[in-house]
């Protein structure tokens, strides 16, 4: 048991050091070059949703650690973060690249053209139904914003470090924690592969909540065996993204709810469509 505490520990630590490095880089070039990236990156939200499916498609999670960070510091919008969410397969990608190359590349290509897509209805759907996402983290700006040692102590240390990385290394270190007993006290296995499709479309895009590899590695090892369509491997993809949320978790718990709930539903409509069509 402790084994296992300890392994998930230093799971946790290490994304916890790739977020906070992420977060001190664009809280740092927010504040040097904030005119410039919304300029180039957020001007339009077009941009948004290229830009942060192109990072989703590039195998493991810190692209979408790094969409996640620009999402708390205003600099993408609500349908960037869906984007980004719905084009990874976080580190699992690297799998599926190394056990089925030619259908990884092709399921990369559609889940980015689809996270452009889903971005763009994301929005437009907040839009219509009023969804009042959270408030962007407020950095205080001086003219001193841009000497380094100001910096450290003002911002990476006092605002990432003290403010936010405790709580976010709780959040992840419980989260993993608790699928890894759900991961070992149920056999997913045996009950993915006894479905009917219609019902296996369903059920991978709910297991796609999960912010864990084990499940959707199932998904890829049945699809491998030939024991589940394409359809399948591909909703699942869709709607999983390895630990790519979970930071979000620590900045916004209905923000992480919200995308969680639009990314399955996408998923499952593109599933749906799949299926009536025989794919």
């Amino acid at each position: 048991m402790w084994n296992e505490i300890l392994t998930i520990l230093l799971e946790t630590v290490k994304i916890i050091v790739m977020v906070a490095l992420l977060m001190v880089i664009i809280e740092f070039l927010e504040l040097k070059f904030k005119g410039k990236i919304r300029e180039k990156i957020t001007g339009r939200p077009i941009n948004q949703y290229v830009v942060a499916s192109l990072l989703g498609a590039i195998p493991g999670c810190m692209d979408a650690f790094f969409v996640v960070s620009l999402y708390t510091h205003g600099l993408v919008g609500f349908g960037a973060l869906n984007a980004v969410m719905l084009s990874t397969a976080g580190d699992e990608a690297f799998v599926m690249l190394a056990t089925i190359p030619e259908t990884a590349l092709l399921i990369f290509a559609i889940c980015a053209m689809l996270g452009i897509i889903g971005g763009f209805f994301a929005d437009k759907i907040a839009k219509f139904i009023k969804l009042k996402t959270s408030q962007r983290c407020e950095i205080e700006i001086h003219e001193k914003e841009l000497d380094f040692k100001h910096f450290l102590k003002e911002h990476a240390y006092a605002h990432i470090l003290k403010k936010h990385v405790l709580k976010l290394f709780l959040w992840i270190f419980l989260t993993l924690l608790g699928i890894d007993f759900l991961m070992k006290n149920f056999n997913l296995g045996s009950i993915i592969s006894s479905l009917p499709v219609f019902s296996l479309i369903i059920f991978a895009a709910l297991i796609g909540i999960i912010p864990e590899s084990g499940p959707h590695l199932l998904f890829l090892l049945l699809f491998k065996q030939g024991l589940i369509p394409f359809s399948v491997l591909l909703v699942n993809t869709l709607s999983q993204d390895g630990h790519g949320l979970l930071p979000l978790l620590s900045y916004s718990v209905k923000d992480t709810i919200y995308v969680q709930i639009f990314t399955t539903l996408f998923a499952l409509a593109v599933g749906m469509v799949l299926f009536l069509i025989g794919v």
